[in-house]
């Protein structure tokens, strides 16, 4: 142990430097990146140094938010030290945003100065951010060396700012996969607080892997700020690649990695190898992967990932145990009071199964995953007042999202609240239905979804994705859903989309709202349900010119 951690065991942390300055002397490896490596004692000497930069360039009239433009790269772990260190807001710009949307993430987080690159920086061409073009530096540029070396000169220090519990220190946008991201705001304190729970069982041995993009909370919550934490070794890659995985986990030696929404199941759509079984992997942490790809890469790789319910608010945190049932999110801490509510803020019945499996009361039984004292947990979205009393009544945090809990208390998800569909007047949820539709053996991927009926409601609507080299047989698909006896009697998707690559968003969550958007005017394939049977026929010109009329004529828009 350091004397940096001997004294920080001593005290408990309130602020994220804290951790940092734990690692000041610390010569255990702390970064490895490509074919470059850093010990934790350079790494916090190049956050110090970012710190000085980061300082110089403050302007005391305006707003301390620095936006990151980068792709996974030392320079961003060094601007996230530099702003625990300074006192500064990080605000994570997402690289896949564009246009309008971009300018509006910028302009809304106030940054008053961006660090991107010159392979990033076109991304930023005649847009109106609201940043000065003297307040743009890119970090492969003579300027942004220059502030550097001047950098390294300064004595390291933490500014008063830092040592505030409730500063801001980051800006993360939400994945944006059913709605505008909306910057959460995530304060110093409340890091240091979440990395010293470390609920993933990182410890110093461990060597860390993350490949999920550093302007999303997860990465940085769910493998950074733990490895610092810890003093694990903290490796990552620029961004997430499937051929890269692999060779990745073994080169570095890799114990722990983190994953979001669709990860794994793009991961094992890679060809298996015999090298899967033979790495140092023994952690596992992510969140939303089907139980069907959790169990093949165990299969696999020999390793179970472990799922958590969570989200970047911070408000609620449901975690998978060993007792959990199939498709369960599992139980709550035993300290946080996690609920089902109606819509009048009531607590809904608890589930009710048939022998089958199949939920006999979803009407009653589906209703909102609350934390009635989560309130406090939540700080907020940055300059969205509107967003953030959404979220809260009084003491509790609503997440917006659809469950529901069995008699045994465990939690399942339905949904996000805009996956609730309502069919001749009958109301349920998108995420039943994908886990039914995910067992037909060709599909790689699902995503269900609301579509408008021509006279009122909703129809259903699926998107998939084929395993690669699968065909896909209408008839025998309409077949496989007669057989499913948990399937309701409105679920059954009156529209099915196939797609050669399901959109996802930066954090690999399938992008519902761009599929609700296009809904069956596309151009990929479309098949449409027949009313007076279960089987499946192509959609041809003449439906549509049928549906459109059809829609004409009760004043209502297929899209």
């Amino acid at each position: 142990m350091t004397n940096s951690e001997s004294r920080l065991e001593a005290a408990q942390p309130s602020v994220f430097a804290d951790l940092l300055l734990a690692r000041a002397d610390d010569d255990h490896p702390g970064l490895l990146f490509e074919d470059s490596r850093w010990t934790w004692r350079q790494v916090v000497d190049e956050c110090f140094t970012r710190a000085a930069v980061l300082t110089r360039l403050r302007r005391p009239e305006r707003m301390f938010h620095v936006g990151v433009l980068l792709e996974n790269e030392p320079e961003y772990i060094f601007l996230l030290g530099a702003a625990a260190l300074s006192g500064a807001t990080l605000v994570g710009i997402n690289p896949t945003r564009r246009g309008t949307e971009l300018a509006a993430d910028i302009r809304g987080t106030d940054c008053d100065l961006i660090v991107t690159d010159s392979g990033q920086l076109p991304l930023l061409a005649g847009l109106d951010t609201g940043v000065d073009a003297d307040r743009v530096f890119e970090i492969d540029s003579t300027t942004w060396s220059d502030l550097v070396a001047a950098g390294r000169r300064q004595p390291a220090r933490v500014t008063p700012a830092a040592r505030e519990p409730t500063t801001r220190l980051l800006l993360t946008f939400t994945s944006g996969s059913t709605a505008a991201p909306k910057a959460v705001i995530c304060s110093t304190g409340r890091l240091v607080r979440l990395a010293t729970s470390n609920p993933f069982g990182i410890t110093r041995a461990d060597v860390t892997y993350n490949a999920m993009p550093l302007f999303h909370g997860n990465a940085i919550m769910a493998c950074w700020a733990p490895s610092v934490r810890a003093g694990a070794t903290f490796t990552m890659r620029r961004k997430f690649s499937v051929s890269g995985f692999l060779p990745d986990i073994r080169r570095f030696g890799a114990t722990y990695f983190n994953y979001v929404g669709r990860s794994l199941a793009y991961l094992l759509s890679a060809p298996e190898s015999p090298l899967e079984s033979d790495t140092a992997l023994r952690l596992v942490f992510g969140t939303e992967a089907a139980p069907r790809d959790r169990a093949e890469f165990e299969r696999r790789f020999g390793v179970r990932p472990t799922e958590s319910y969570g989200s970047s608010e911070g408000g609620v945190v449901i975690r998978v145990s060993q007792d959990s049932p199939p498709n369960s999110l599992g139980l709550p801490p035993e300290s946080m009071r996690v609920e089902i509510h109606d819509t009048s803020g009531n607590q809904c019945p608890r589930a009710h199964f048939d022998a089958e499996g199949k939920l006999l009361n979803a009407s009653e039984a589906i209703g909102e995953i609350v934390n009635t004292a989560g309130a406090a947990m939540f700080e907020g979205y940055y300059r969205n007042a509107a967003a953030t009393r959404e979220r809260l009544h009084g003491t509790v945090f609503r997440t917006g999202d659809l469950g529901y809990r069995d008699d045994s208390g465990f939690f399942y998800f339905a949904g996000r609240a805009n996956d609730r569909i309502r069919v001749d007047s009958e109301n349920f949820s998108a995420a039943p239905v994908e886990r039914i539709l995910a067992r037909f053996p060709c599909i790689a991927l699902v995503a269900v979804y609301a579509v408008p009926d021509a006279r009122t409601g909703d129809q259903v609507m699926a998107t998939v994705e084929l395993v690669p080299g699968s065909r896909f047989d209408p008839q025998a698909f309409g077949e496989f859903l007669s057989r499913q006896t948990d399937l309701g009697t409105k679920w059954a998707p009156r529209y099915l989309r196939l797609i050669d690559q399901m959109p996802v968003t930066a954090t690999r969550k399938i992008d519902k709202t761009t599929l609700r958007r296009a809904a069956w005017l596309v151009d990929d394939p479309i098949y449409l349900r027949r009313t007076e049977s279960p089987s499946y026929r192509s959609l041809n010109e003449q439906d549509i010119v049928e549906l459109t009329a059809e829609f004409t004529r009760y004043g209502r828009a297929p899209r």
